[in-house]
């Protein structure tokens, strides 16, 4: 039997028992079901599927109404340091680390201190610096701010570019350091002889 007389016969005996219309009309309401169902409820999707999403227009997007908001949405553009204050910043890293996302809450403890010594003119911040450069750049104005910086720019890299797991340690170290790195931009510089009086 070839393809085109078994489905003219499988149709026929479809016909027969349920009107044509009403099954072209059953399957376009499952397709759009599933369609909406992939769509609207994708966690059930296995991963290697691929998942479609959209953007229509007529959706609004959520205003950005907390500092810990705007960070977030930096951090989809980038790594960058977002332009918020330092406060946000030390707000976000201890959500994080709450959430146990030490790695996070490491980022974010290290821009909270880079964004500290922009906003006291220790450091003019250019978009794709690195860690290092950071560095070198506010000890030329205040040799004092080294140290902490140095360790914490060294925790930084082990965990973001070594690829080592983060832990609880990581992140009191940092919040070690920042206090330190306060205390240090507390004392004003000294001219004579480049380091802050203690």
């Amino acid at each position: 039997m070839n393809f085109s007389r078994w489905w003219t016969e499988t149709t026929a005996a479809i016909g027969d028992r349920i009107p044509l219309p009403l099954v072209a009309l059953l399957l376009v309401l499952a397709g759009v079901l599933i369609s909406l169902a992939w769509f609207f409820f994708p966690a059930w999707v296995p991963r290697r599927l691929p998942r479609w999403r959209f953007s229509w227009r007529w959706r609004r997007r959520p205003a950005r109404q907390t500092p810990e908001a705007e960070v977030e949405a930096a951090d989809e553009a980038g790594p960058d340091l977002p332009d918020v204050p330092a406060a946000a910043l030390v707000s976000l890293a201890d959500r994080l680390a709450g959430d146990g996302r030490y790695a996070d809450a490491v980022r974010e403890r290290l821009r909270g201190m880079v964004r500290t010594l922009v906003d006291r003119g220790v450091l003019e911040h250019r978009p794709g610096m690195t860690v290092a450069e950071l560095a070198t750049a506010a000890t030329r104005s205040r040799p004092d701010v080294d140290e902490p910086l140095g360790v914490a720019g060294g925790i930084f890299s082990d965990l973001w570019y070594g690829q080592r797991p983060a832990r609880a340690e990581h992140d009191e170290r940092m919040r070690e350091l920042a206090a330190e790195l306060d205390r240090a931009l507390a004392h004003p510089p000294d001219t004579e002889n480049g380091t802050a009086r203690r």
